[in-house]
């Protein structure tokens, strides 16, 4: 009797082992903005050091691709988007786990290749000089709604119509304007800081005022509704931390985070 009792033990306590080495080794799939890459990658690594045993694994995109994705099966147990409409949608939706949480306020910047942007505003992007403007799609990437706009607000969005030209995402705009392809773009201000184009010629932020808040939310989603480490990261992502390294990277803060 006592040997069948060891053995079953011993069973139990090997299937506990396996049940937490397979716990460990899940992986908390998260879809992010693109222009988040920079503070996201500085944010995931001092997160990994602190929490070596909780594994994440970040993809970049648009917005509203990612949103798409998710509604339509995608395999993210974590959305971060670069606003706060398309997690939203997904709570409406019934597609996420959690409720809407702000975690970063955008900016965005004008910034060329070639001109000094430092000194250029928005009017001046009527300039003879740039033949083509890049912004993000306003239809999928929150960035691009907001350079739409601004540049509504300054009485420029219909003179300007021939000239834009469209990245997926606002990380696309920024290639637009790094490779030729467009003389002057809208852009993320935490790309600017952040890629090494800072040295190029500057940048000129655009005001705050002349376009809604860039507020950006992120949701557990429903896939992960018992995924305790994409809970824990999402706190993780809203708290002290990482809210030092947002500041650093170019973002404002949301008032309930510290």
């Amino acid at each position: 009797m006592w040997i069948r009792q060891t053995v079953l033990a011993g069973l139990a306590a090997t299937a506990l082992l396996m049940a937490t080495a397979v716990q460990a080794q899940q992986i908390t799939r998260v879809a992010a903005a693109s222009q988040l890459r920079f503070v996201l990658e500085a944010i995931t690594a001092q997160y990994r050091e602190r929490y070596p045993q909780n594994r994440i694994d970040v993809q970049y995109g648009s917005s509203g691709r990612f949103f798409a994705q998710i509604t339509h099966g995608a395999p993210f147990d974590l959305y971060l988007s670069a606003d706060m409409d398309y997690p939203t949608a997904l709570v409406e939706a019934g597609f996420a786990a959690s409720e809407v949480m702000p975690y970063a306020i955008g900016r965005i910047a004008i910034w060329s290749n070639t001109v000094d942007a430092q000194s250029l505003a928005l009017a001046d992007l009527t300039d003879e000089r740039f033949r083509r403007v890049a912004i993000a799609n306003p239809r999928l990437a929150p960035y691009g709604a907001r350079a739409k706009e601004a540049l509504i607000s300054a009485g420029l969005w219909d003179a300007l119509q021939p000239r834009l030209v469209y990245g997926d995402n606002v990380s696309g705009t920024l290639q637009l304007v790094q490779s030729g392809a467009a003389e002057v773009g809208i852009v993320a201000l935490a790309q600017v800081l952040n890629s090494g184009i800072a040295s190029q010629g500057g940048h000129a932020l655009i005001d705050a005022g002349v376009h809604q808040p860039l507020e950006q939310g992120l949701v557990v989603t429903r896939r992960a509704m018992q995924n305790e480490v994409a809970r824990h990261f999402a706190g993780y992502l809203r708290g002290a931390e990482a809210a030092t390294l947002f500041r650093t990277y170019g973002y404002d803060l949301p008032a309930d985070v510290p």
